[in-house]
């Protein structure tokens, strides 16, 4: 008997996304075409010339190639990423030699206004990400040619296809090839597709859960409008959460439980999942809530 696919296990128990961002403030792409082993950082020259700088800076590697074949002759790219609330920026640079990636520098590249799509299709990691993410690559590749990569491991492979888009950090989980097209046409007008969204990877899960709530309390969908202002940690698994812009406060709390199954292919025994509960919501809706 074939053994249940983790993405297969989260769609059938109806794994919510909600708040599974995992914590990324800084972004380092590096562009490596062909196949990715399991663990491209340690074991490719890219990996260990940019592993420096990205340490530096405190930043997360990702590597980047285009949906299907690679055009051979071109110079190569790289990024840097800042996902900041407020401070969202990113700036490309280009190189031929691995070797050049342990001379980039912050305040390299040149600065660029475009988003960037990254969607998950480190199969050698998790098979999910494979399945699921390279259609689901394609089909923003064919609306969004410029602006669209496949990347290596975001983390969360249960919730494939994943995608992220920088430079704000906004993470997507369980996207179809209709859906992704979505979450880029809405970012494109400045507003969050809610009920797909994982959470923003530069805050912590309570704040992403906070936000999540927030939103749909306030029936706010656009992308900068909610503004952290203080986050209290008031029990073990209890937070309060202040925003502005419309204000709100809003209490969450994290509860445990195991899954019936794997949450990774590469898992052998059914795994702990964290999920955040609404515990109290306040604020009235700000002018213009809900785009």
């Amino acid at each position: 008997m074939n053994r249940e696919r983790c993405a297969d296990g989260c769609v059938r128990r109806d794994d919510p996304p909600t708040a599974t961002a995992p914590p990324v403030g800084r972004w380092v792409l590096v562009e490596l075409p062909g196949p990715w082993g399991p663990d491209p950082l340690r074991l490719t020259s890219e990996g260990v010339a940019v592993t420096p700088f990205a340490g530096a800076v405190g930043a997360r590697v990702l590597f980047i190639r285009r949906p299907g074949r690679t055009v051979p002759g071109r110079r190569r790219r790289w990024a840097f990423a800042d996902s900041t609330p407020g401070s969202e920026r990113i700036s490309w640079g280009e190189f031929d030699d691995p070797a050049e990636l342990a001379g980039i520098r912050p305040g390299d590249g040149v600065a660029s206004e475009r988003p960037v799509y990254l969607v998950c299709t480190h199969g050698r990691h998790d098979l999910c990400c494979a399945v699921r993410g390279r259609p689901v690559a394609a089909a923003l590749a064919a609306a969004r040619p410029e602006d669209t990569w496949e990347c290596s491991h975001v983390g969360g492979d249960r919730f494939a296809a994943n995608l992220v888009v920088l430079p704000h950090g906004l993470y997507y989980g369980r996207l179809d090839e209709r859906s992704a097209v979505e979450v880029a046409e809405a970012h494109e007008r400045g507003l969050v597709l809610g009920p797909v969204a994982r959470g923003r990877s530069s805050v912590p899960a309570p704040v992403q859960a906070a936000e999540h709530f927030a939103r749909g309390h306030l029936g706010e969908d656009r992308l900068d409008r909610l503004r952290l202002v203080t986050v209290e940690q008031v029990e073990r698994h209890r937070w309060r959460v202040r925003f502005t812009g419309p204000d709100a406060v809003v209490e969450v709390k994290a509860g445990f439980h195991r899954a019936d199954s794997p949450l990774t292919c590469a898992g052998s025994t059914p795994g702990t999942a964290r999920e955040f509960e609404l515990v109290s919501v306040s604020g009235g809706v700000g002018p213009g809530a809900g785009g």
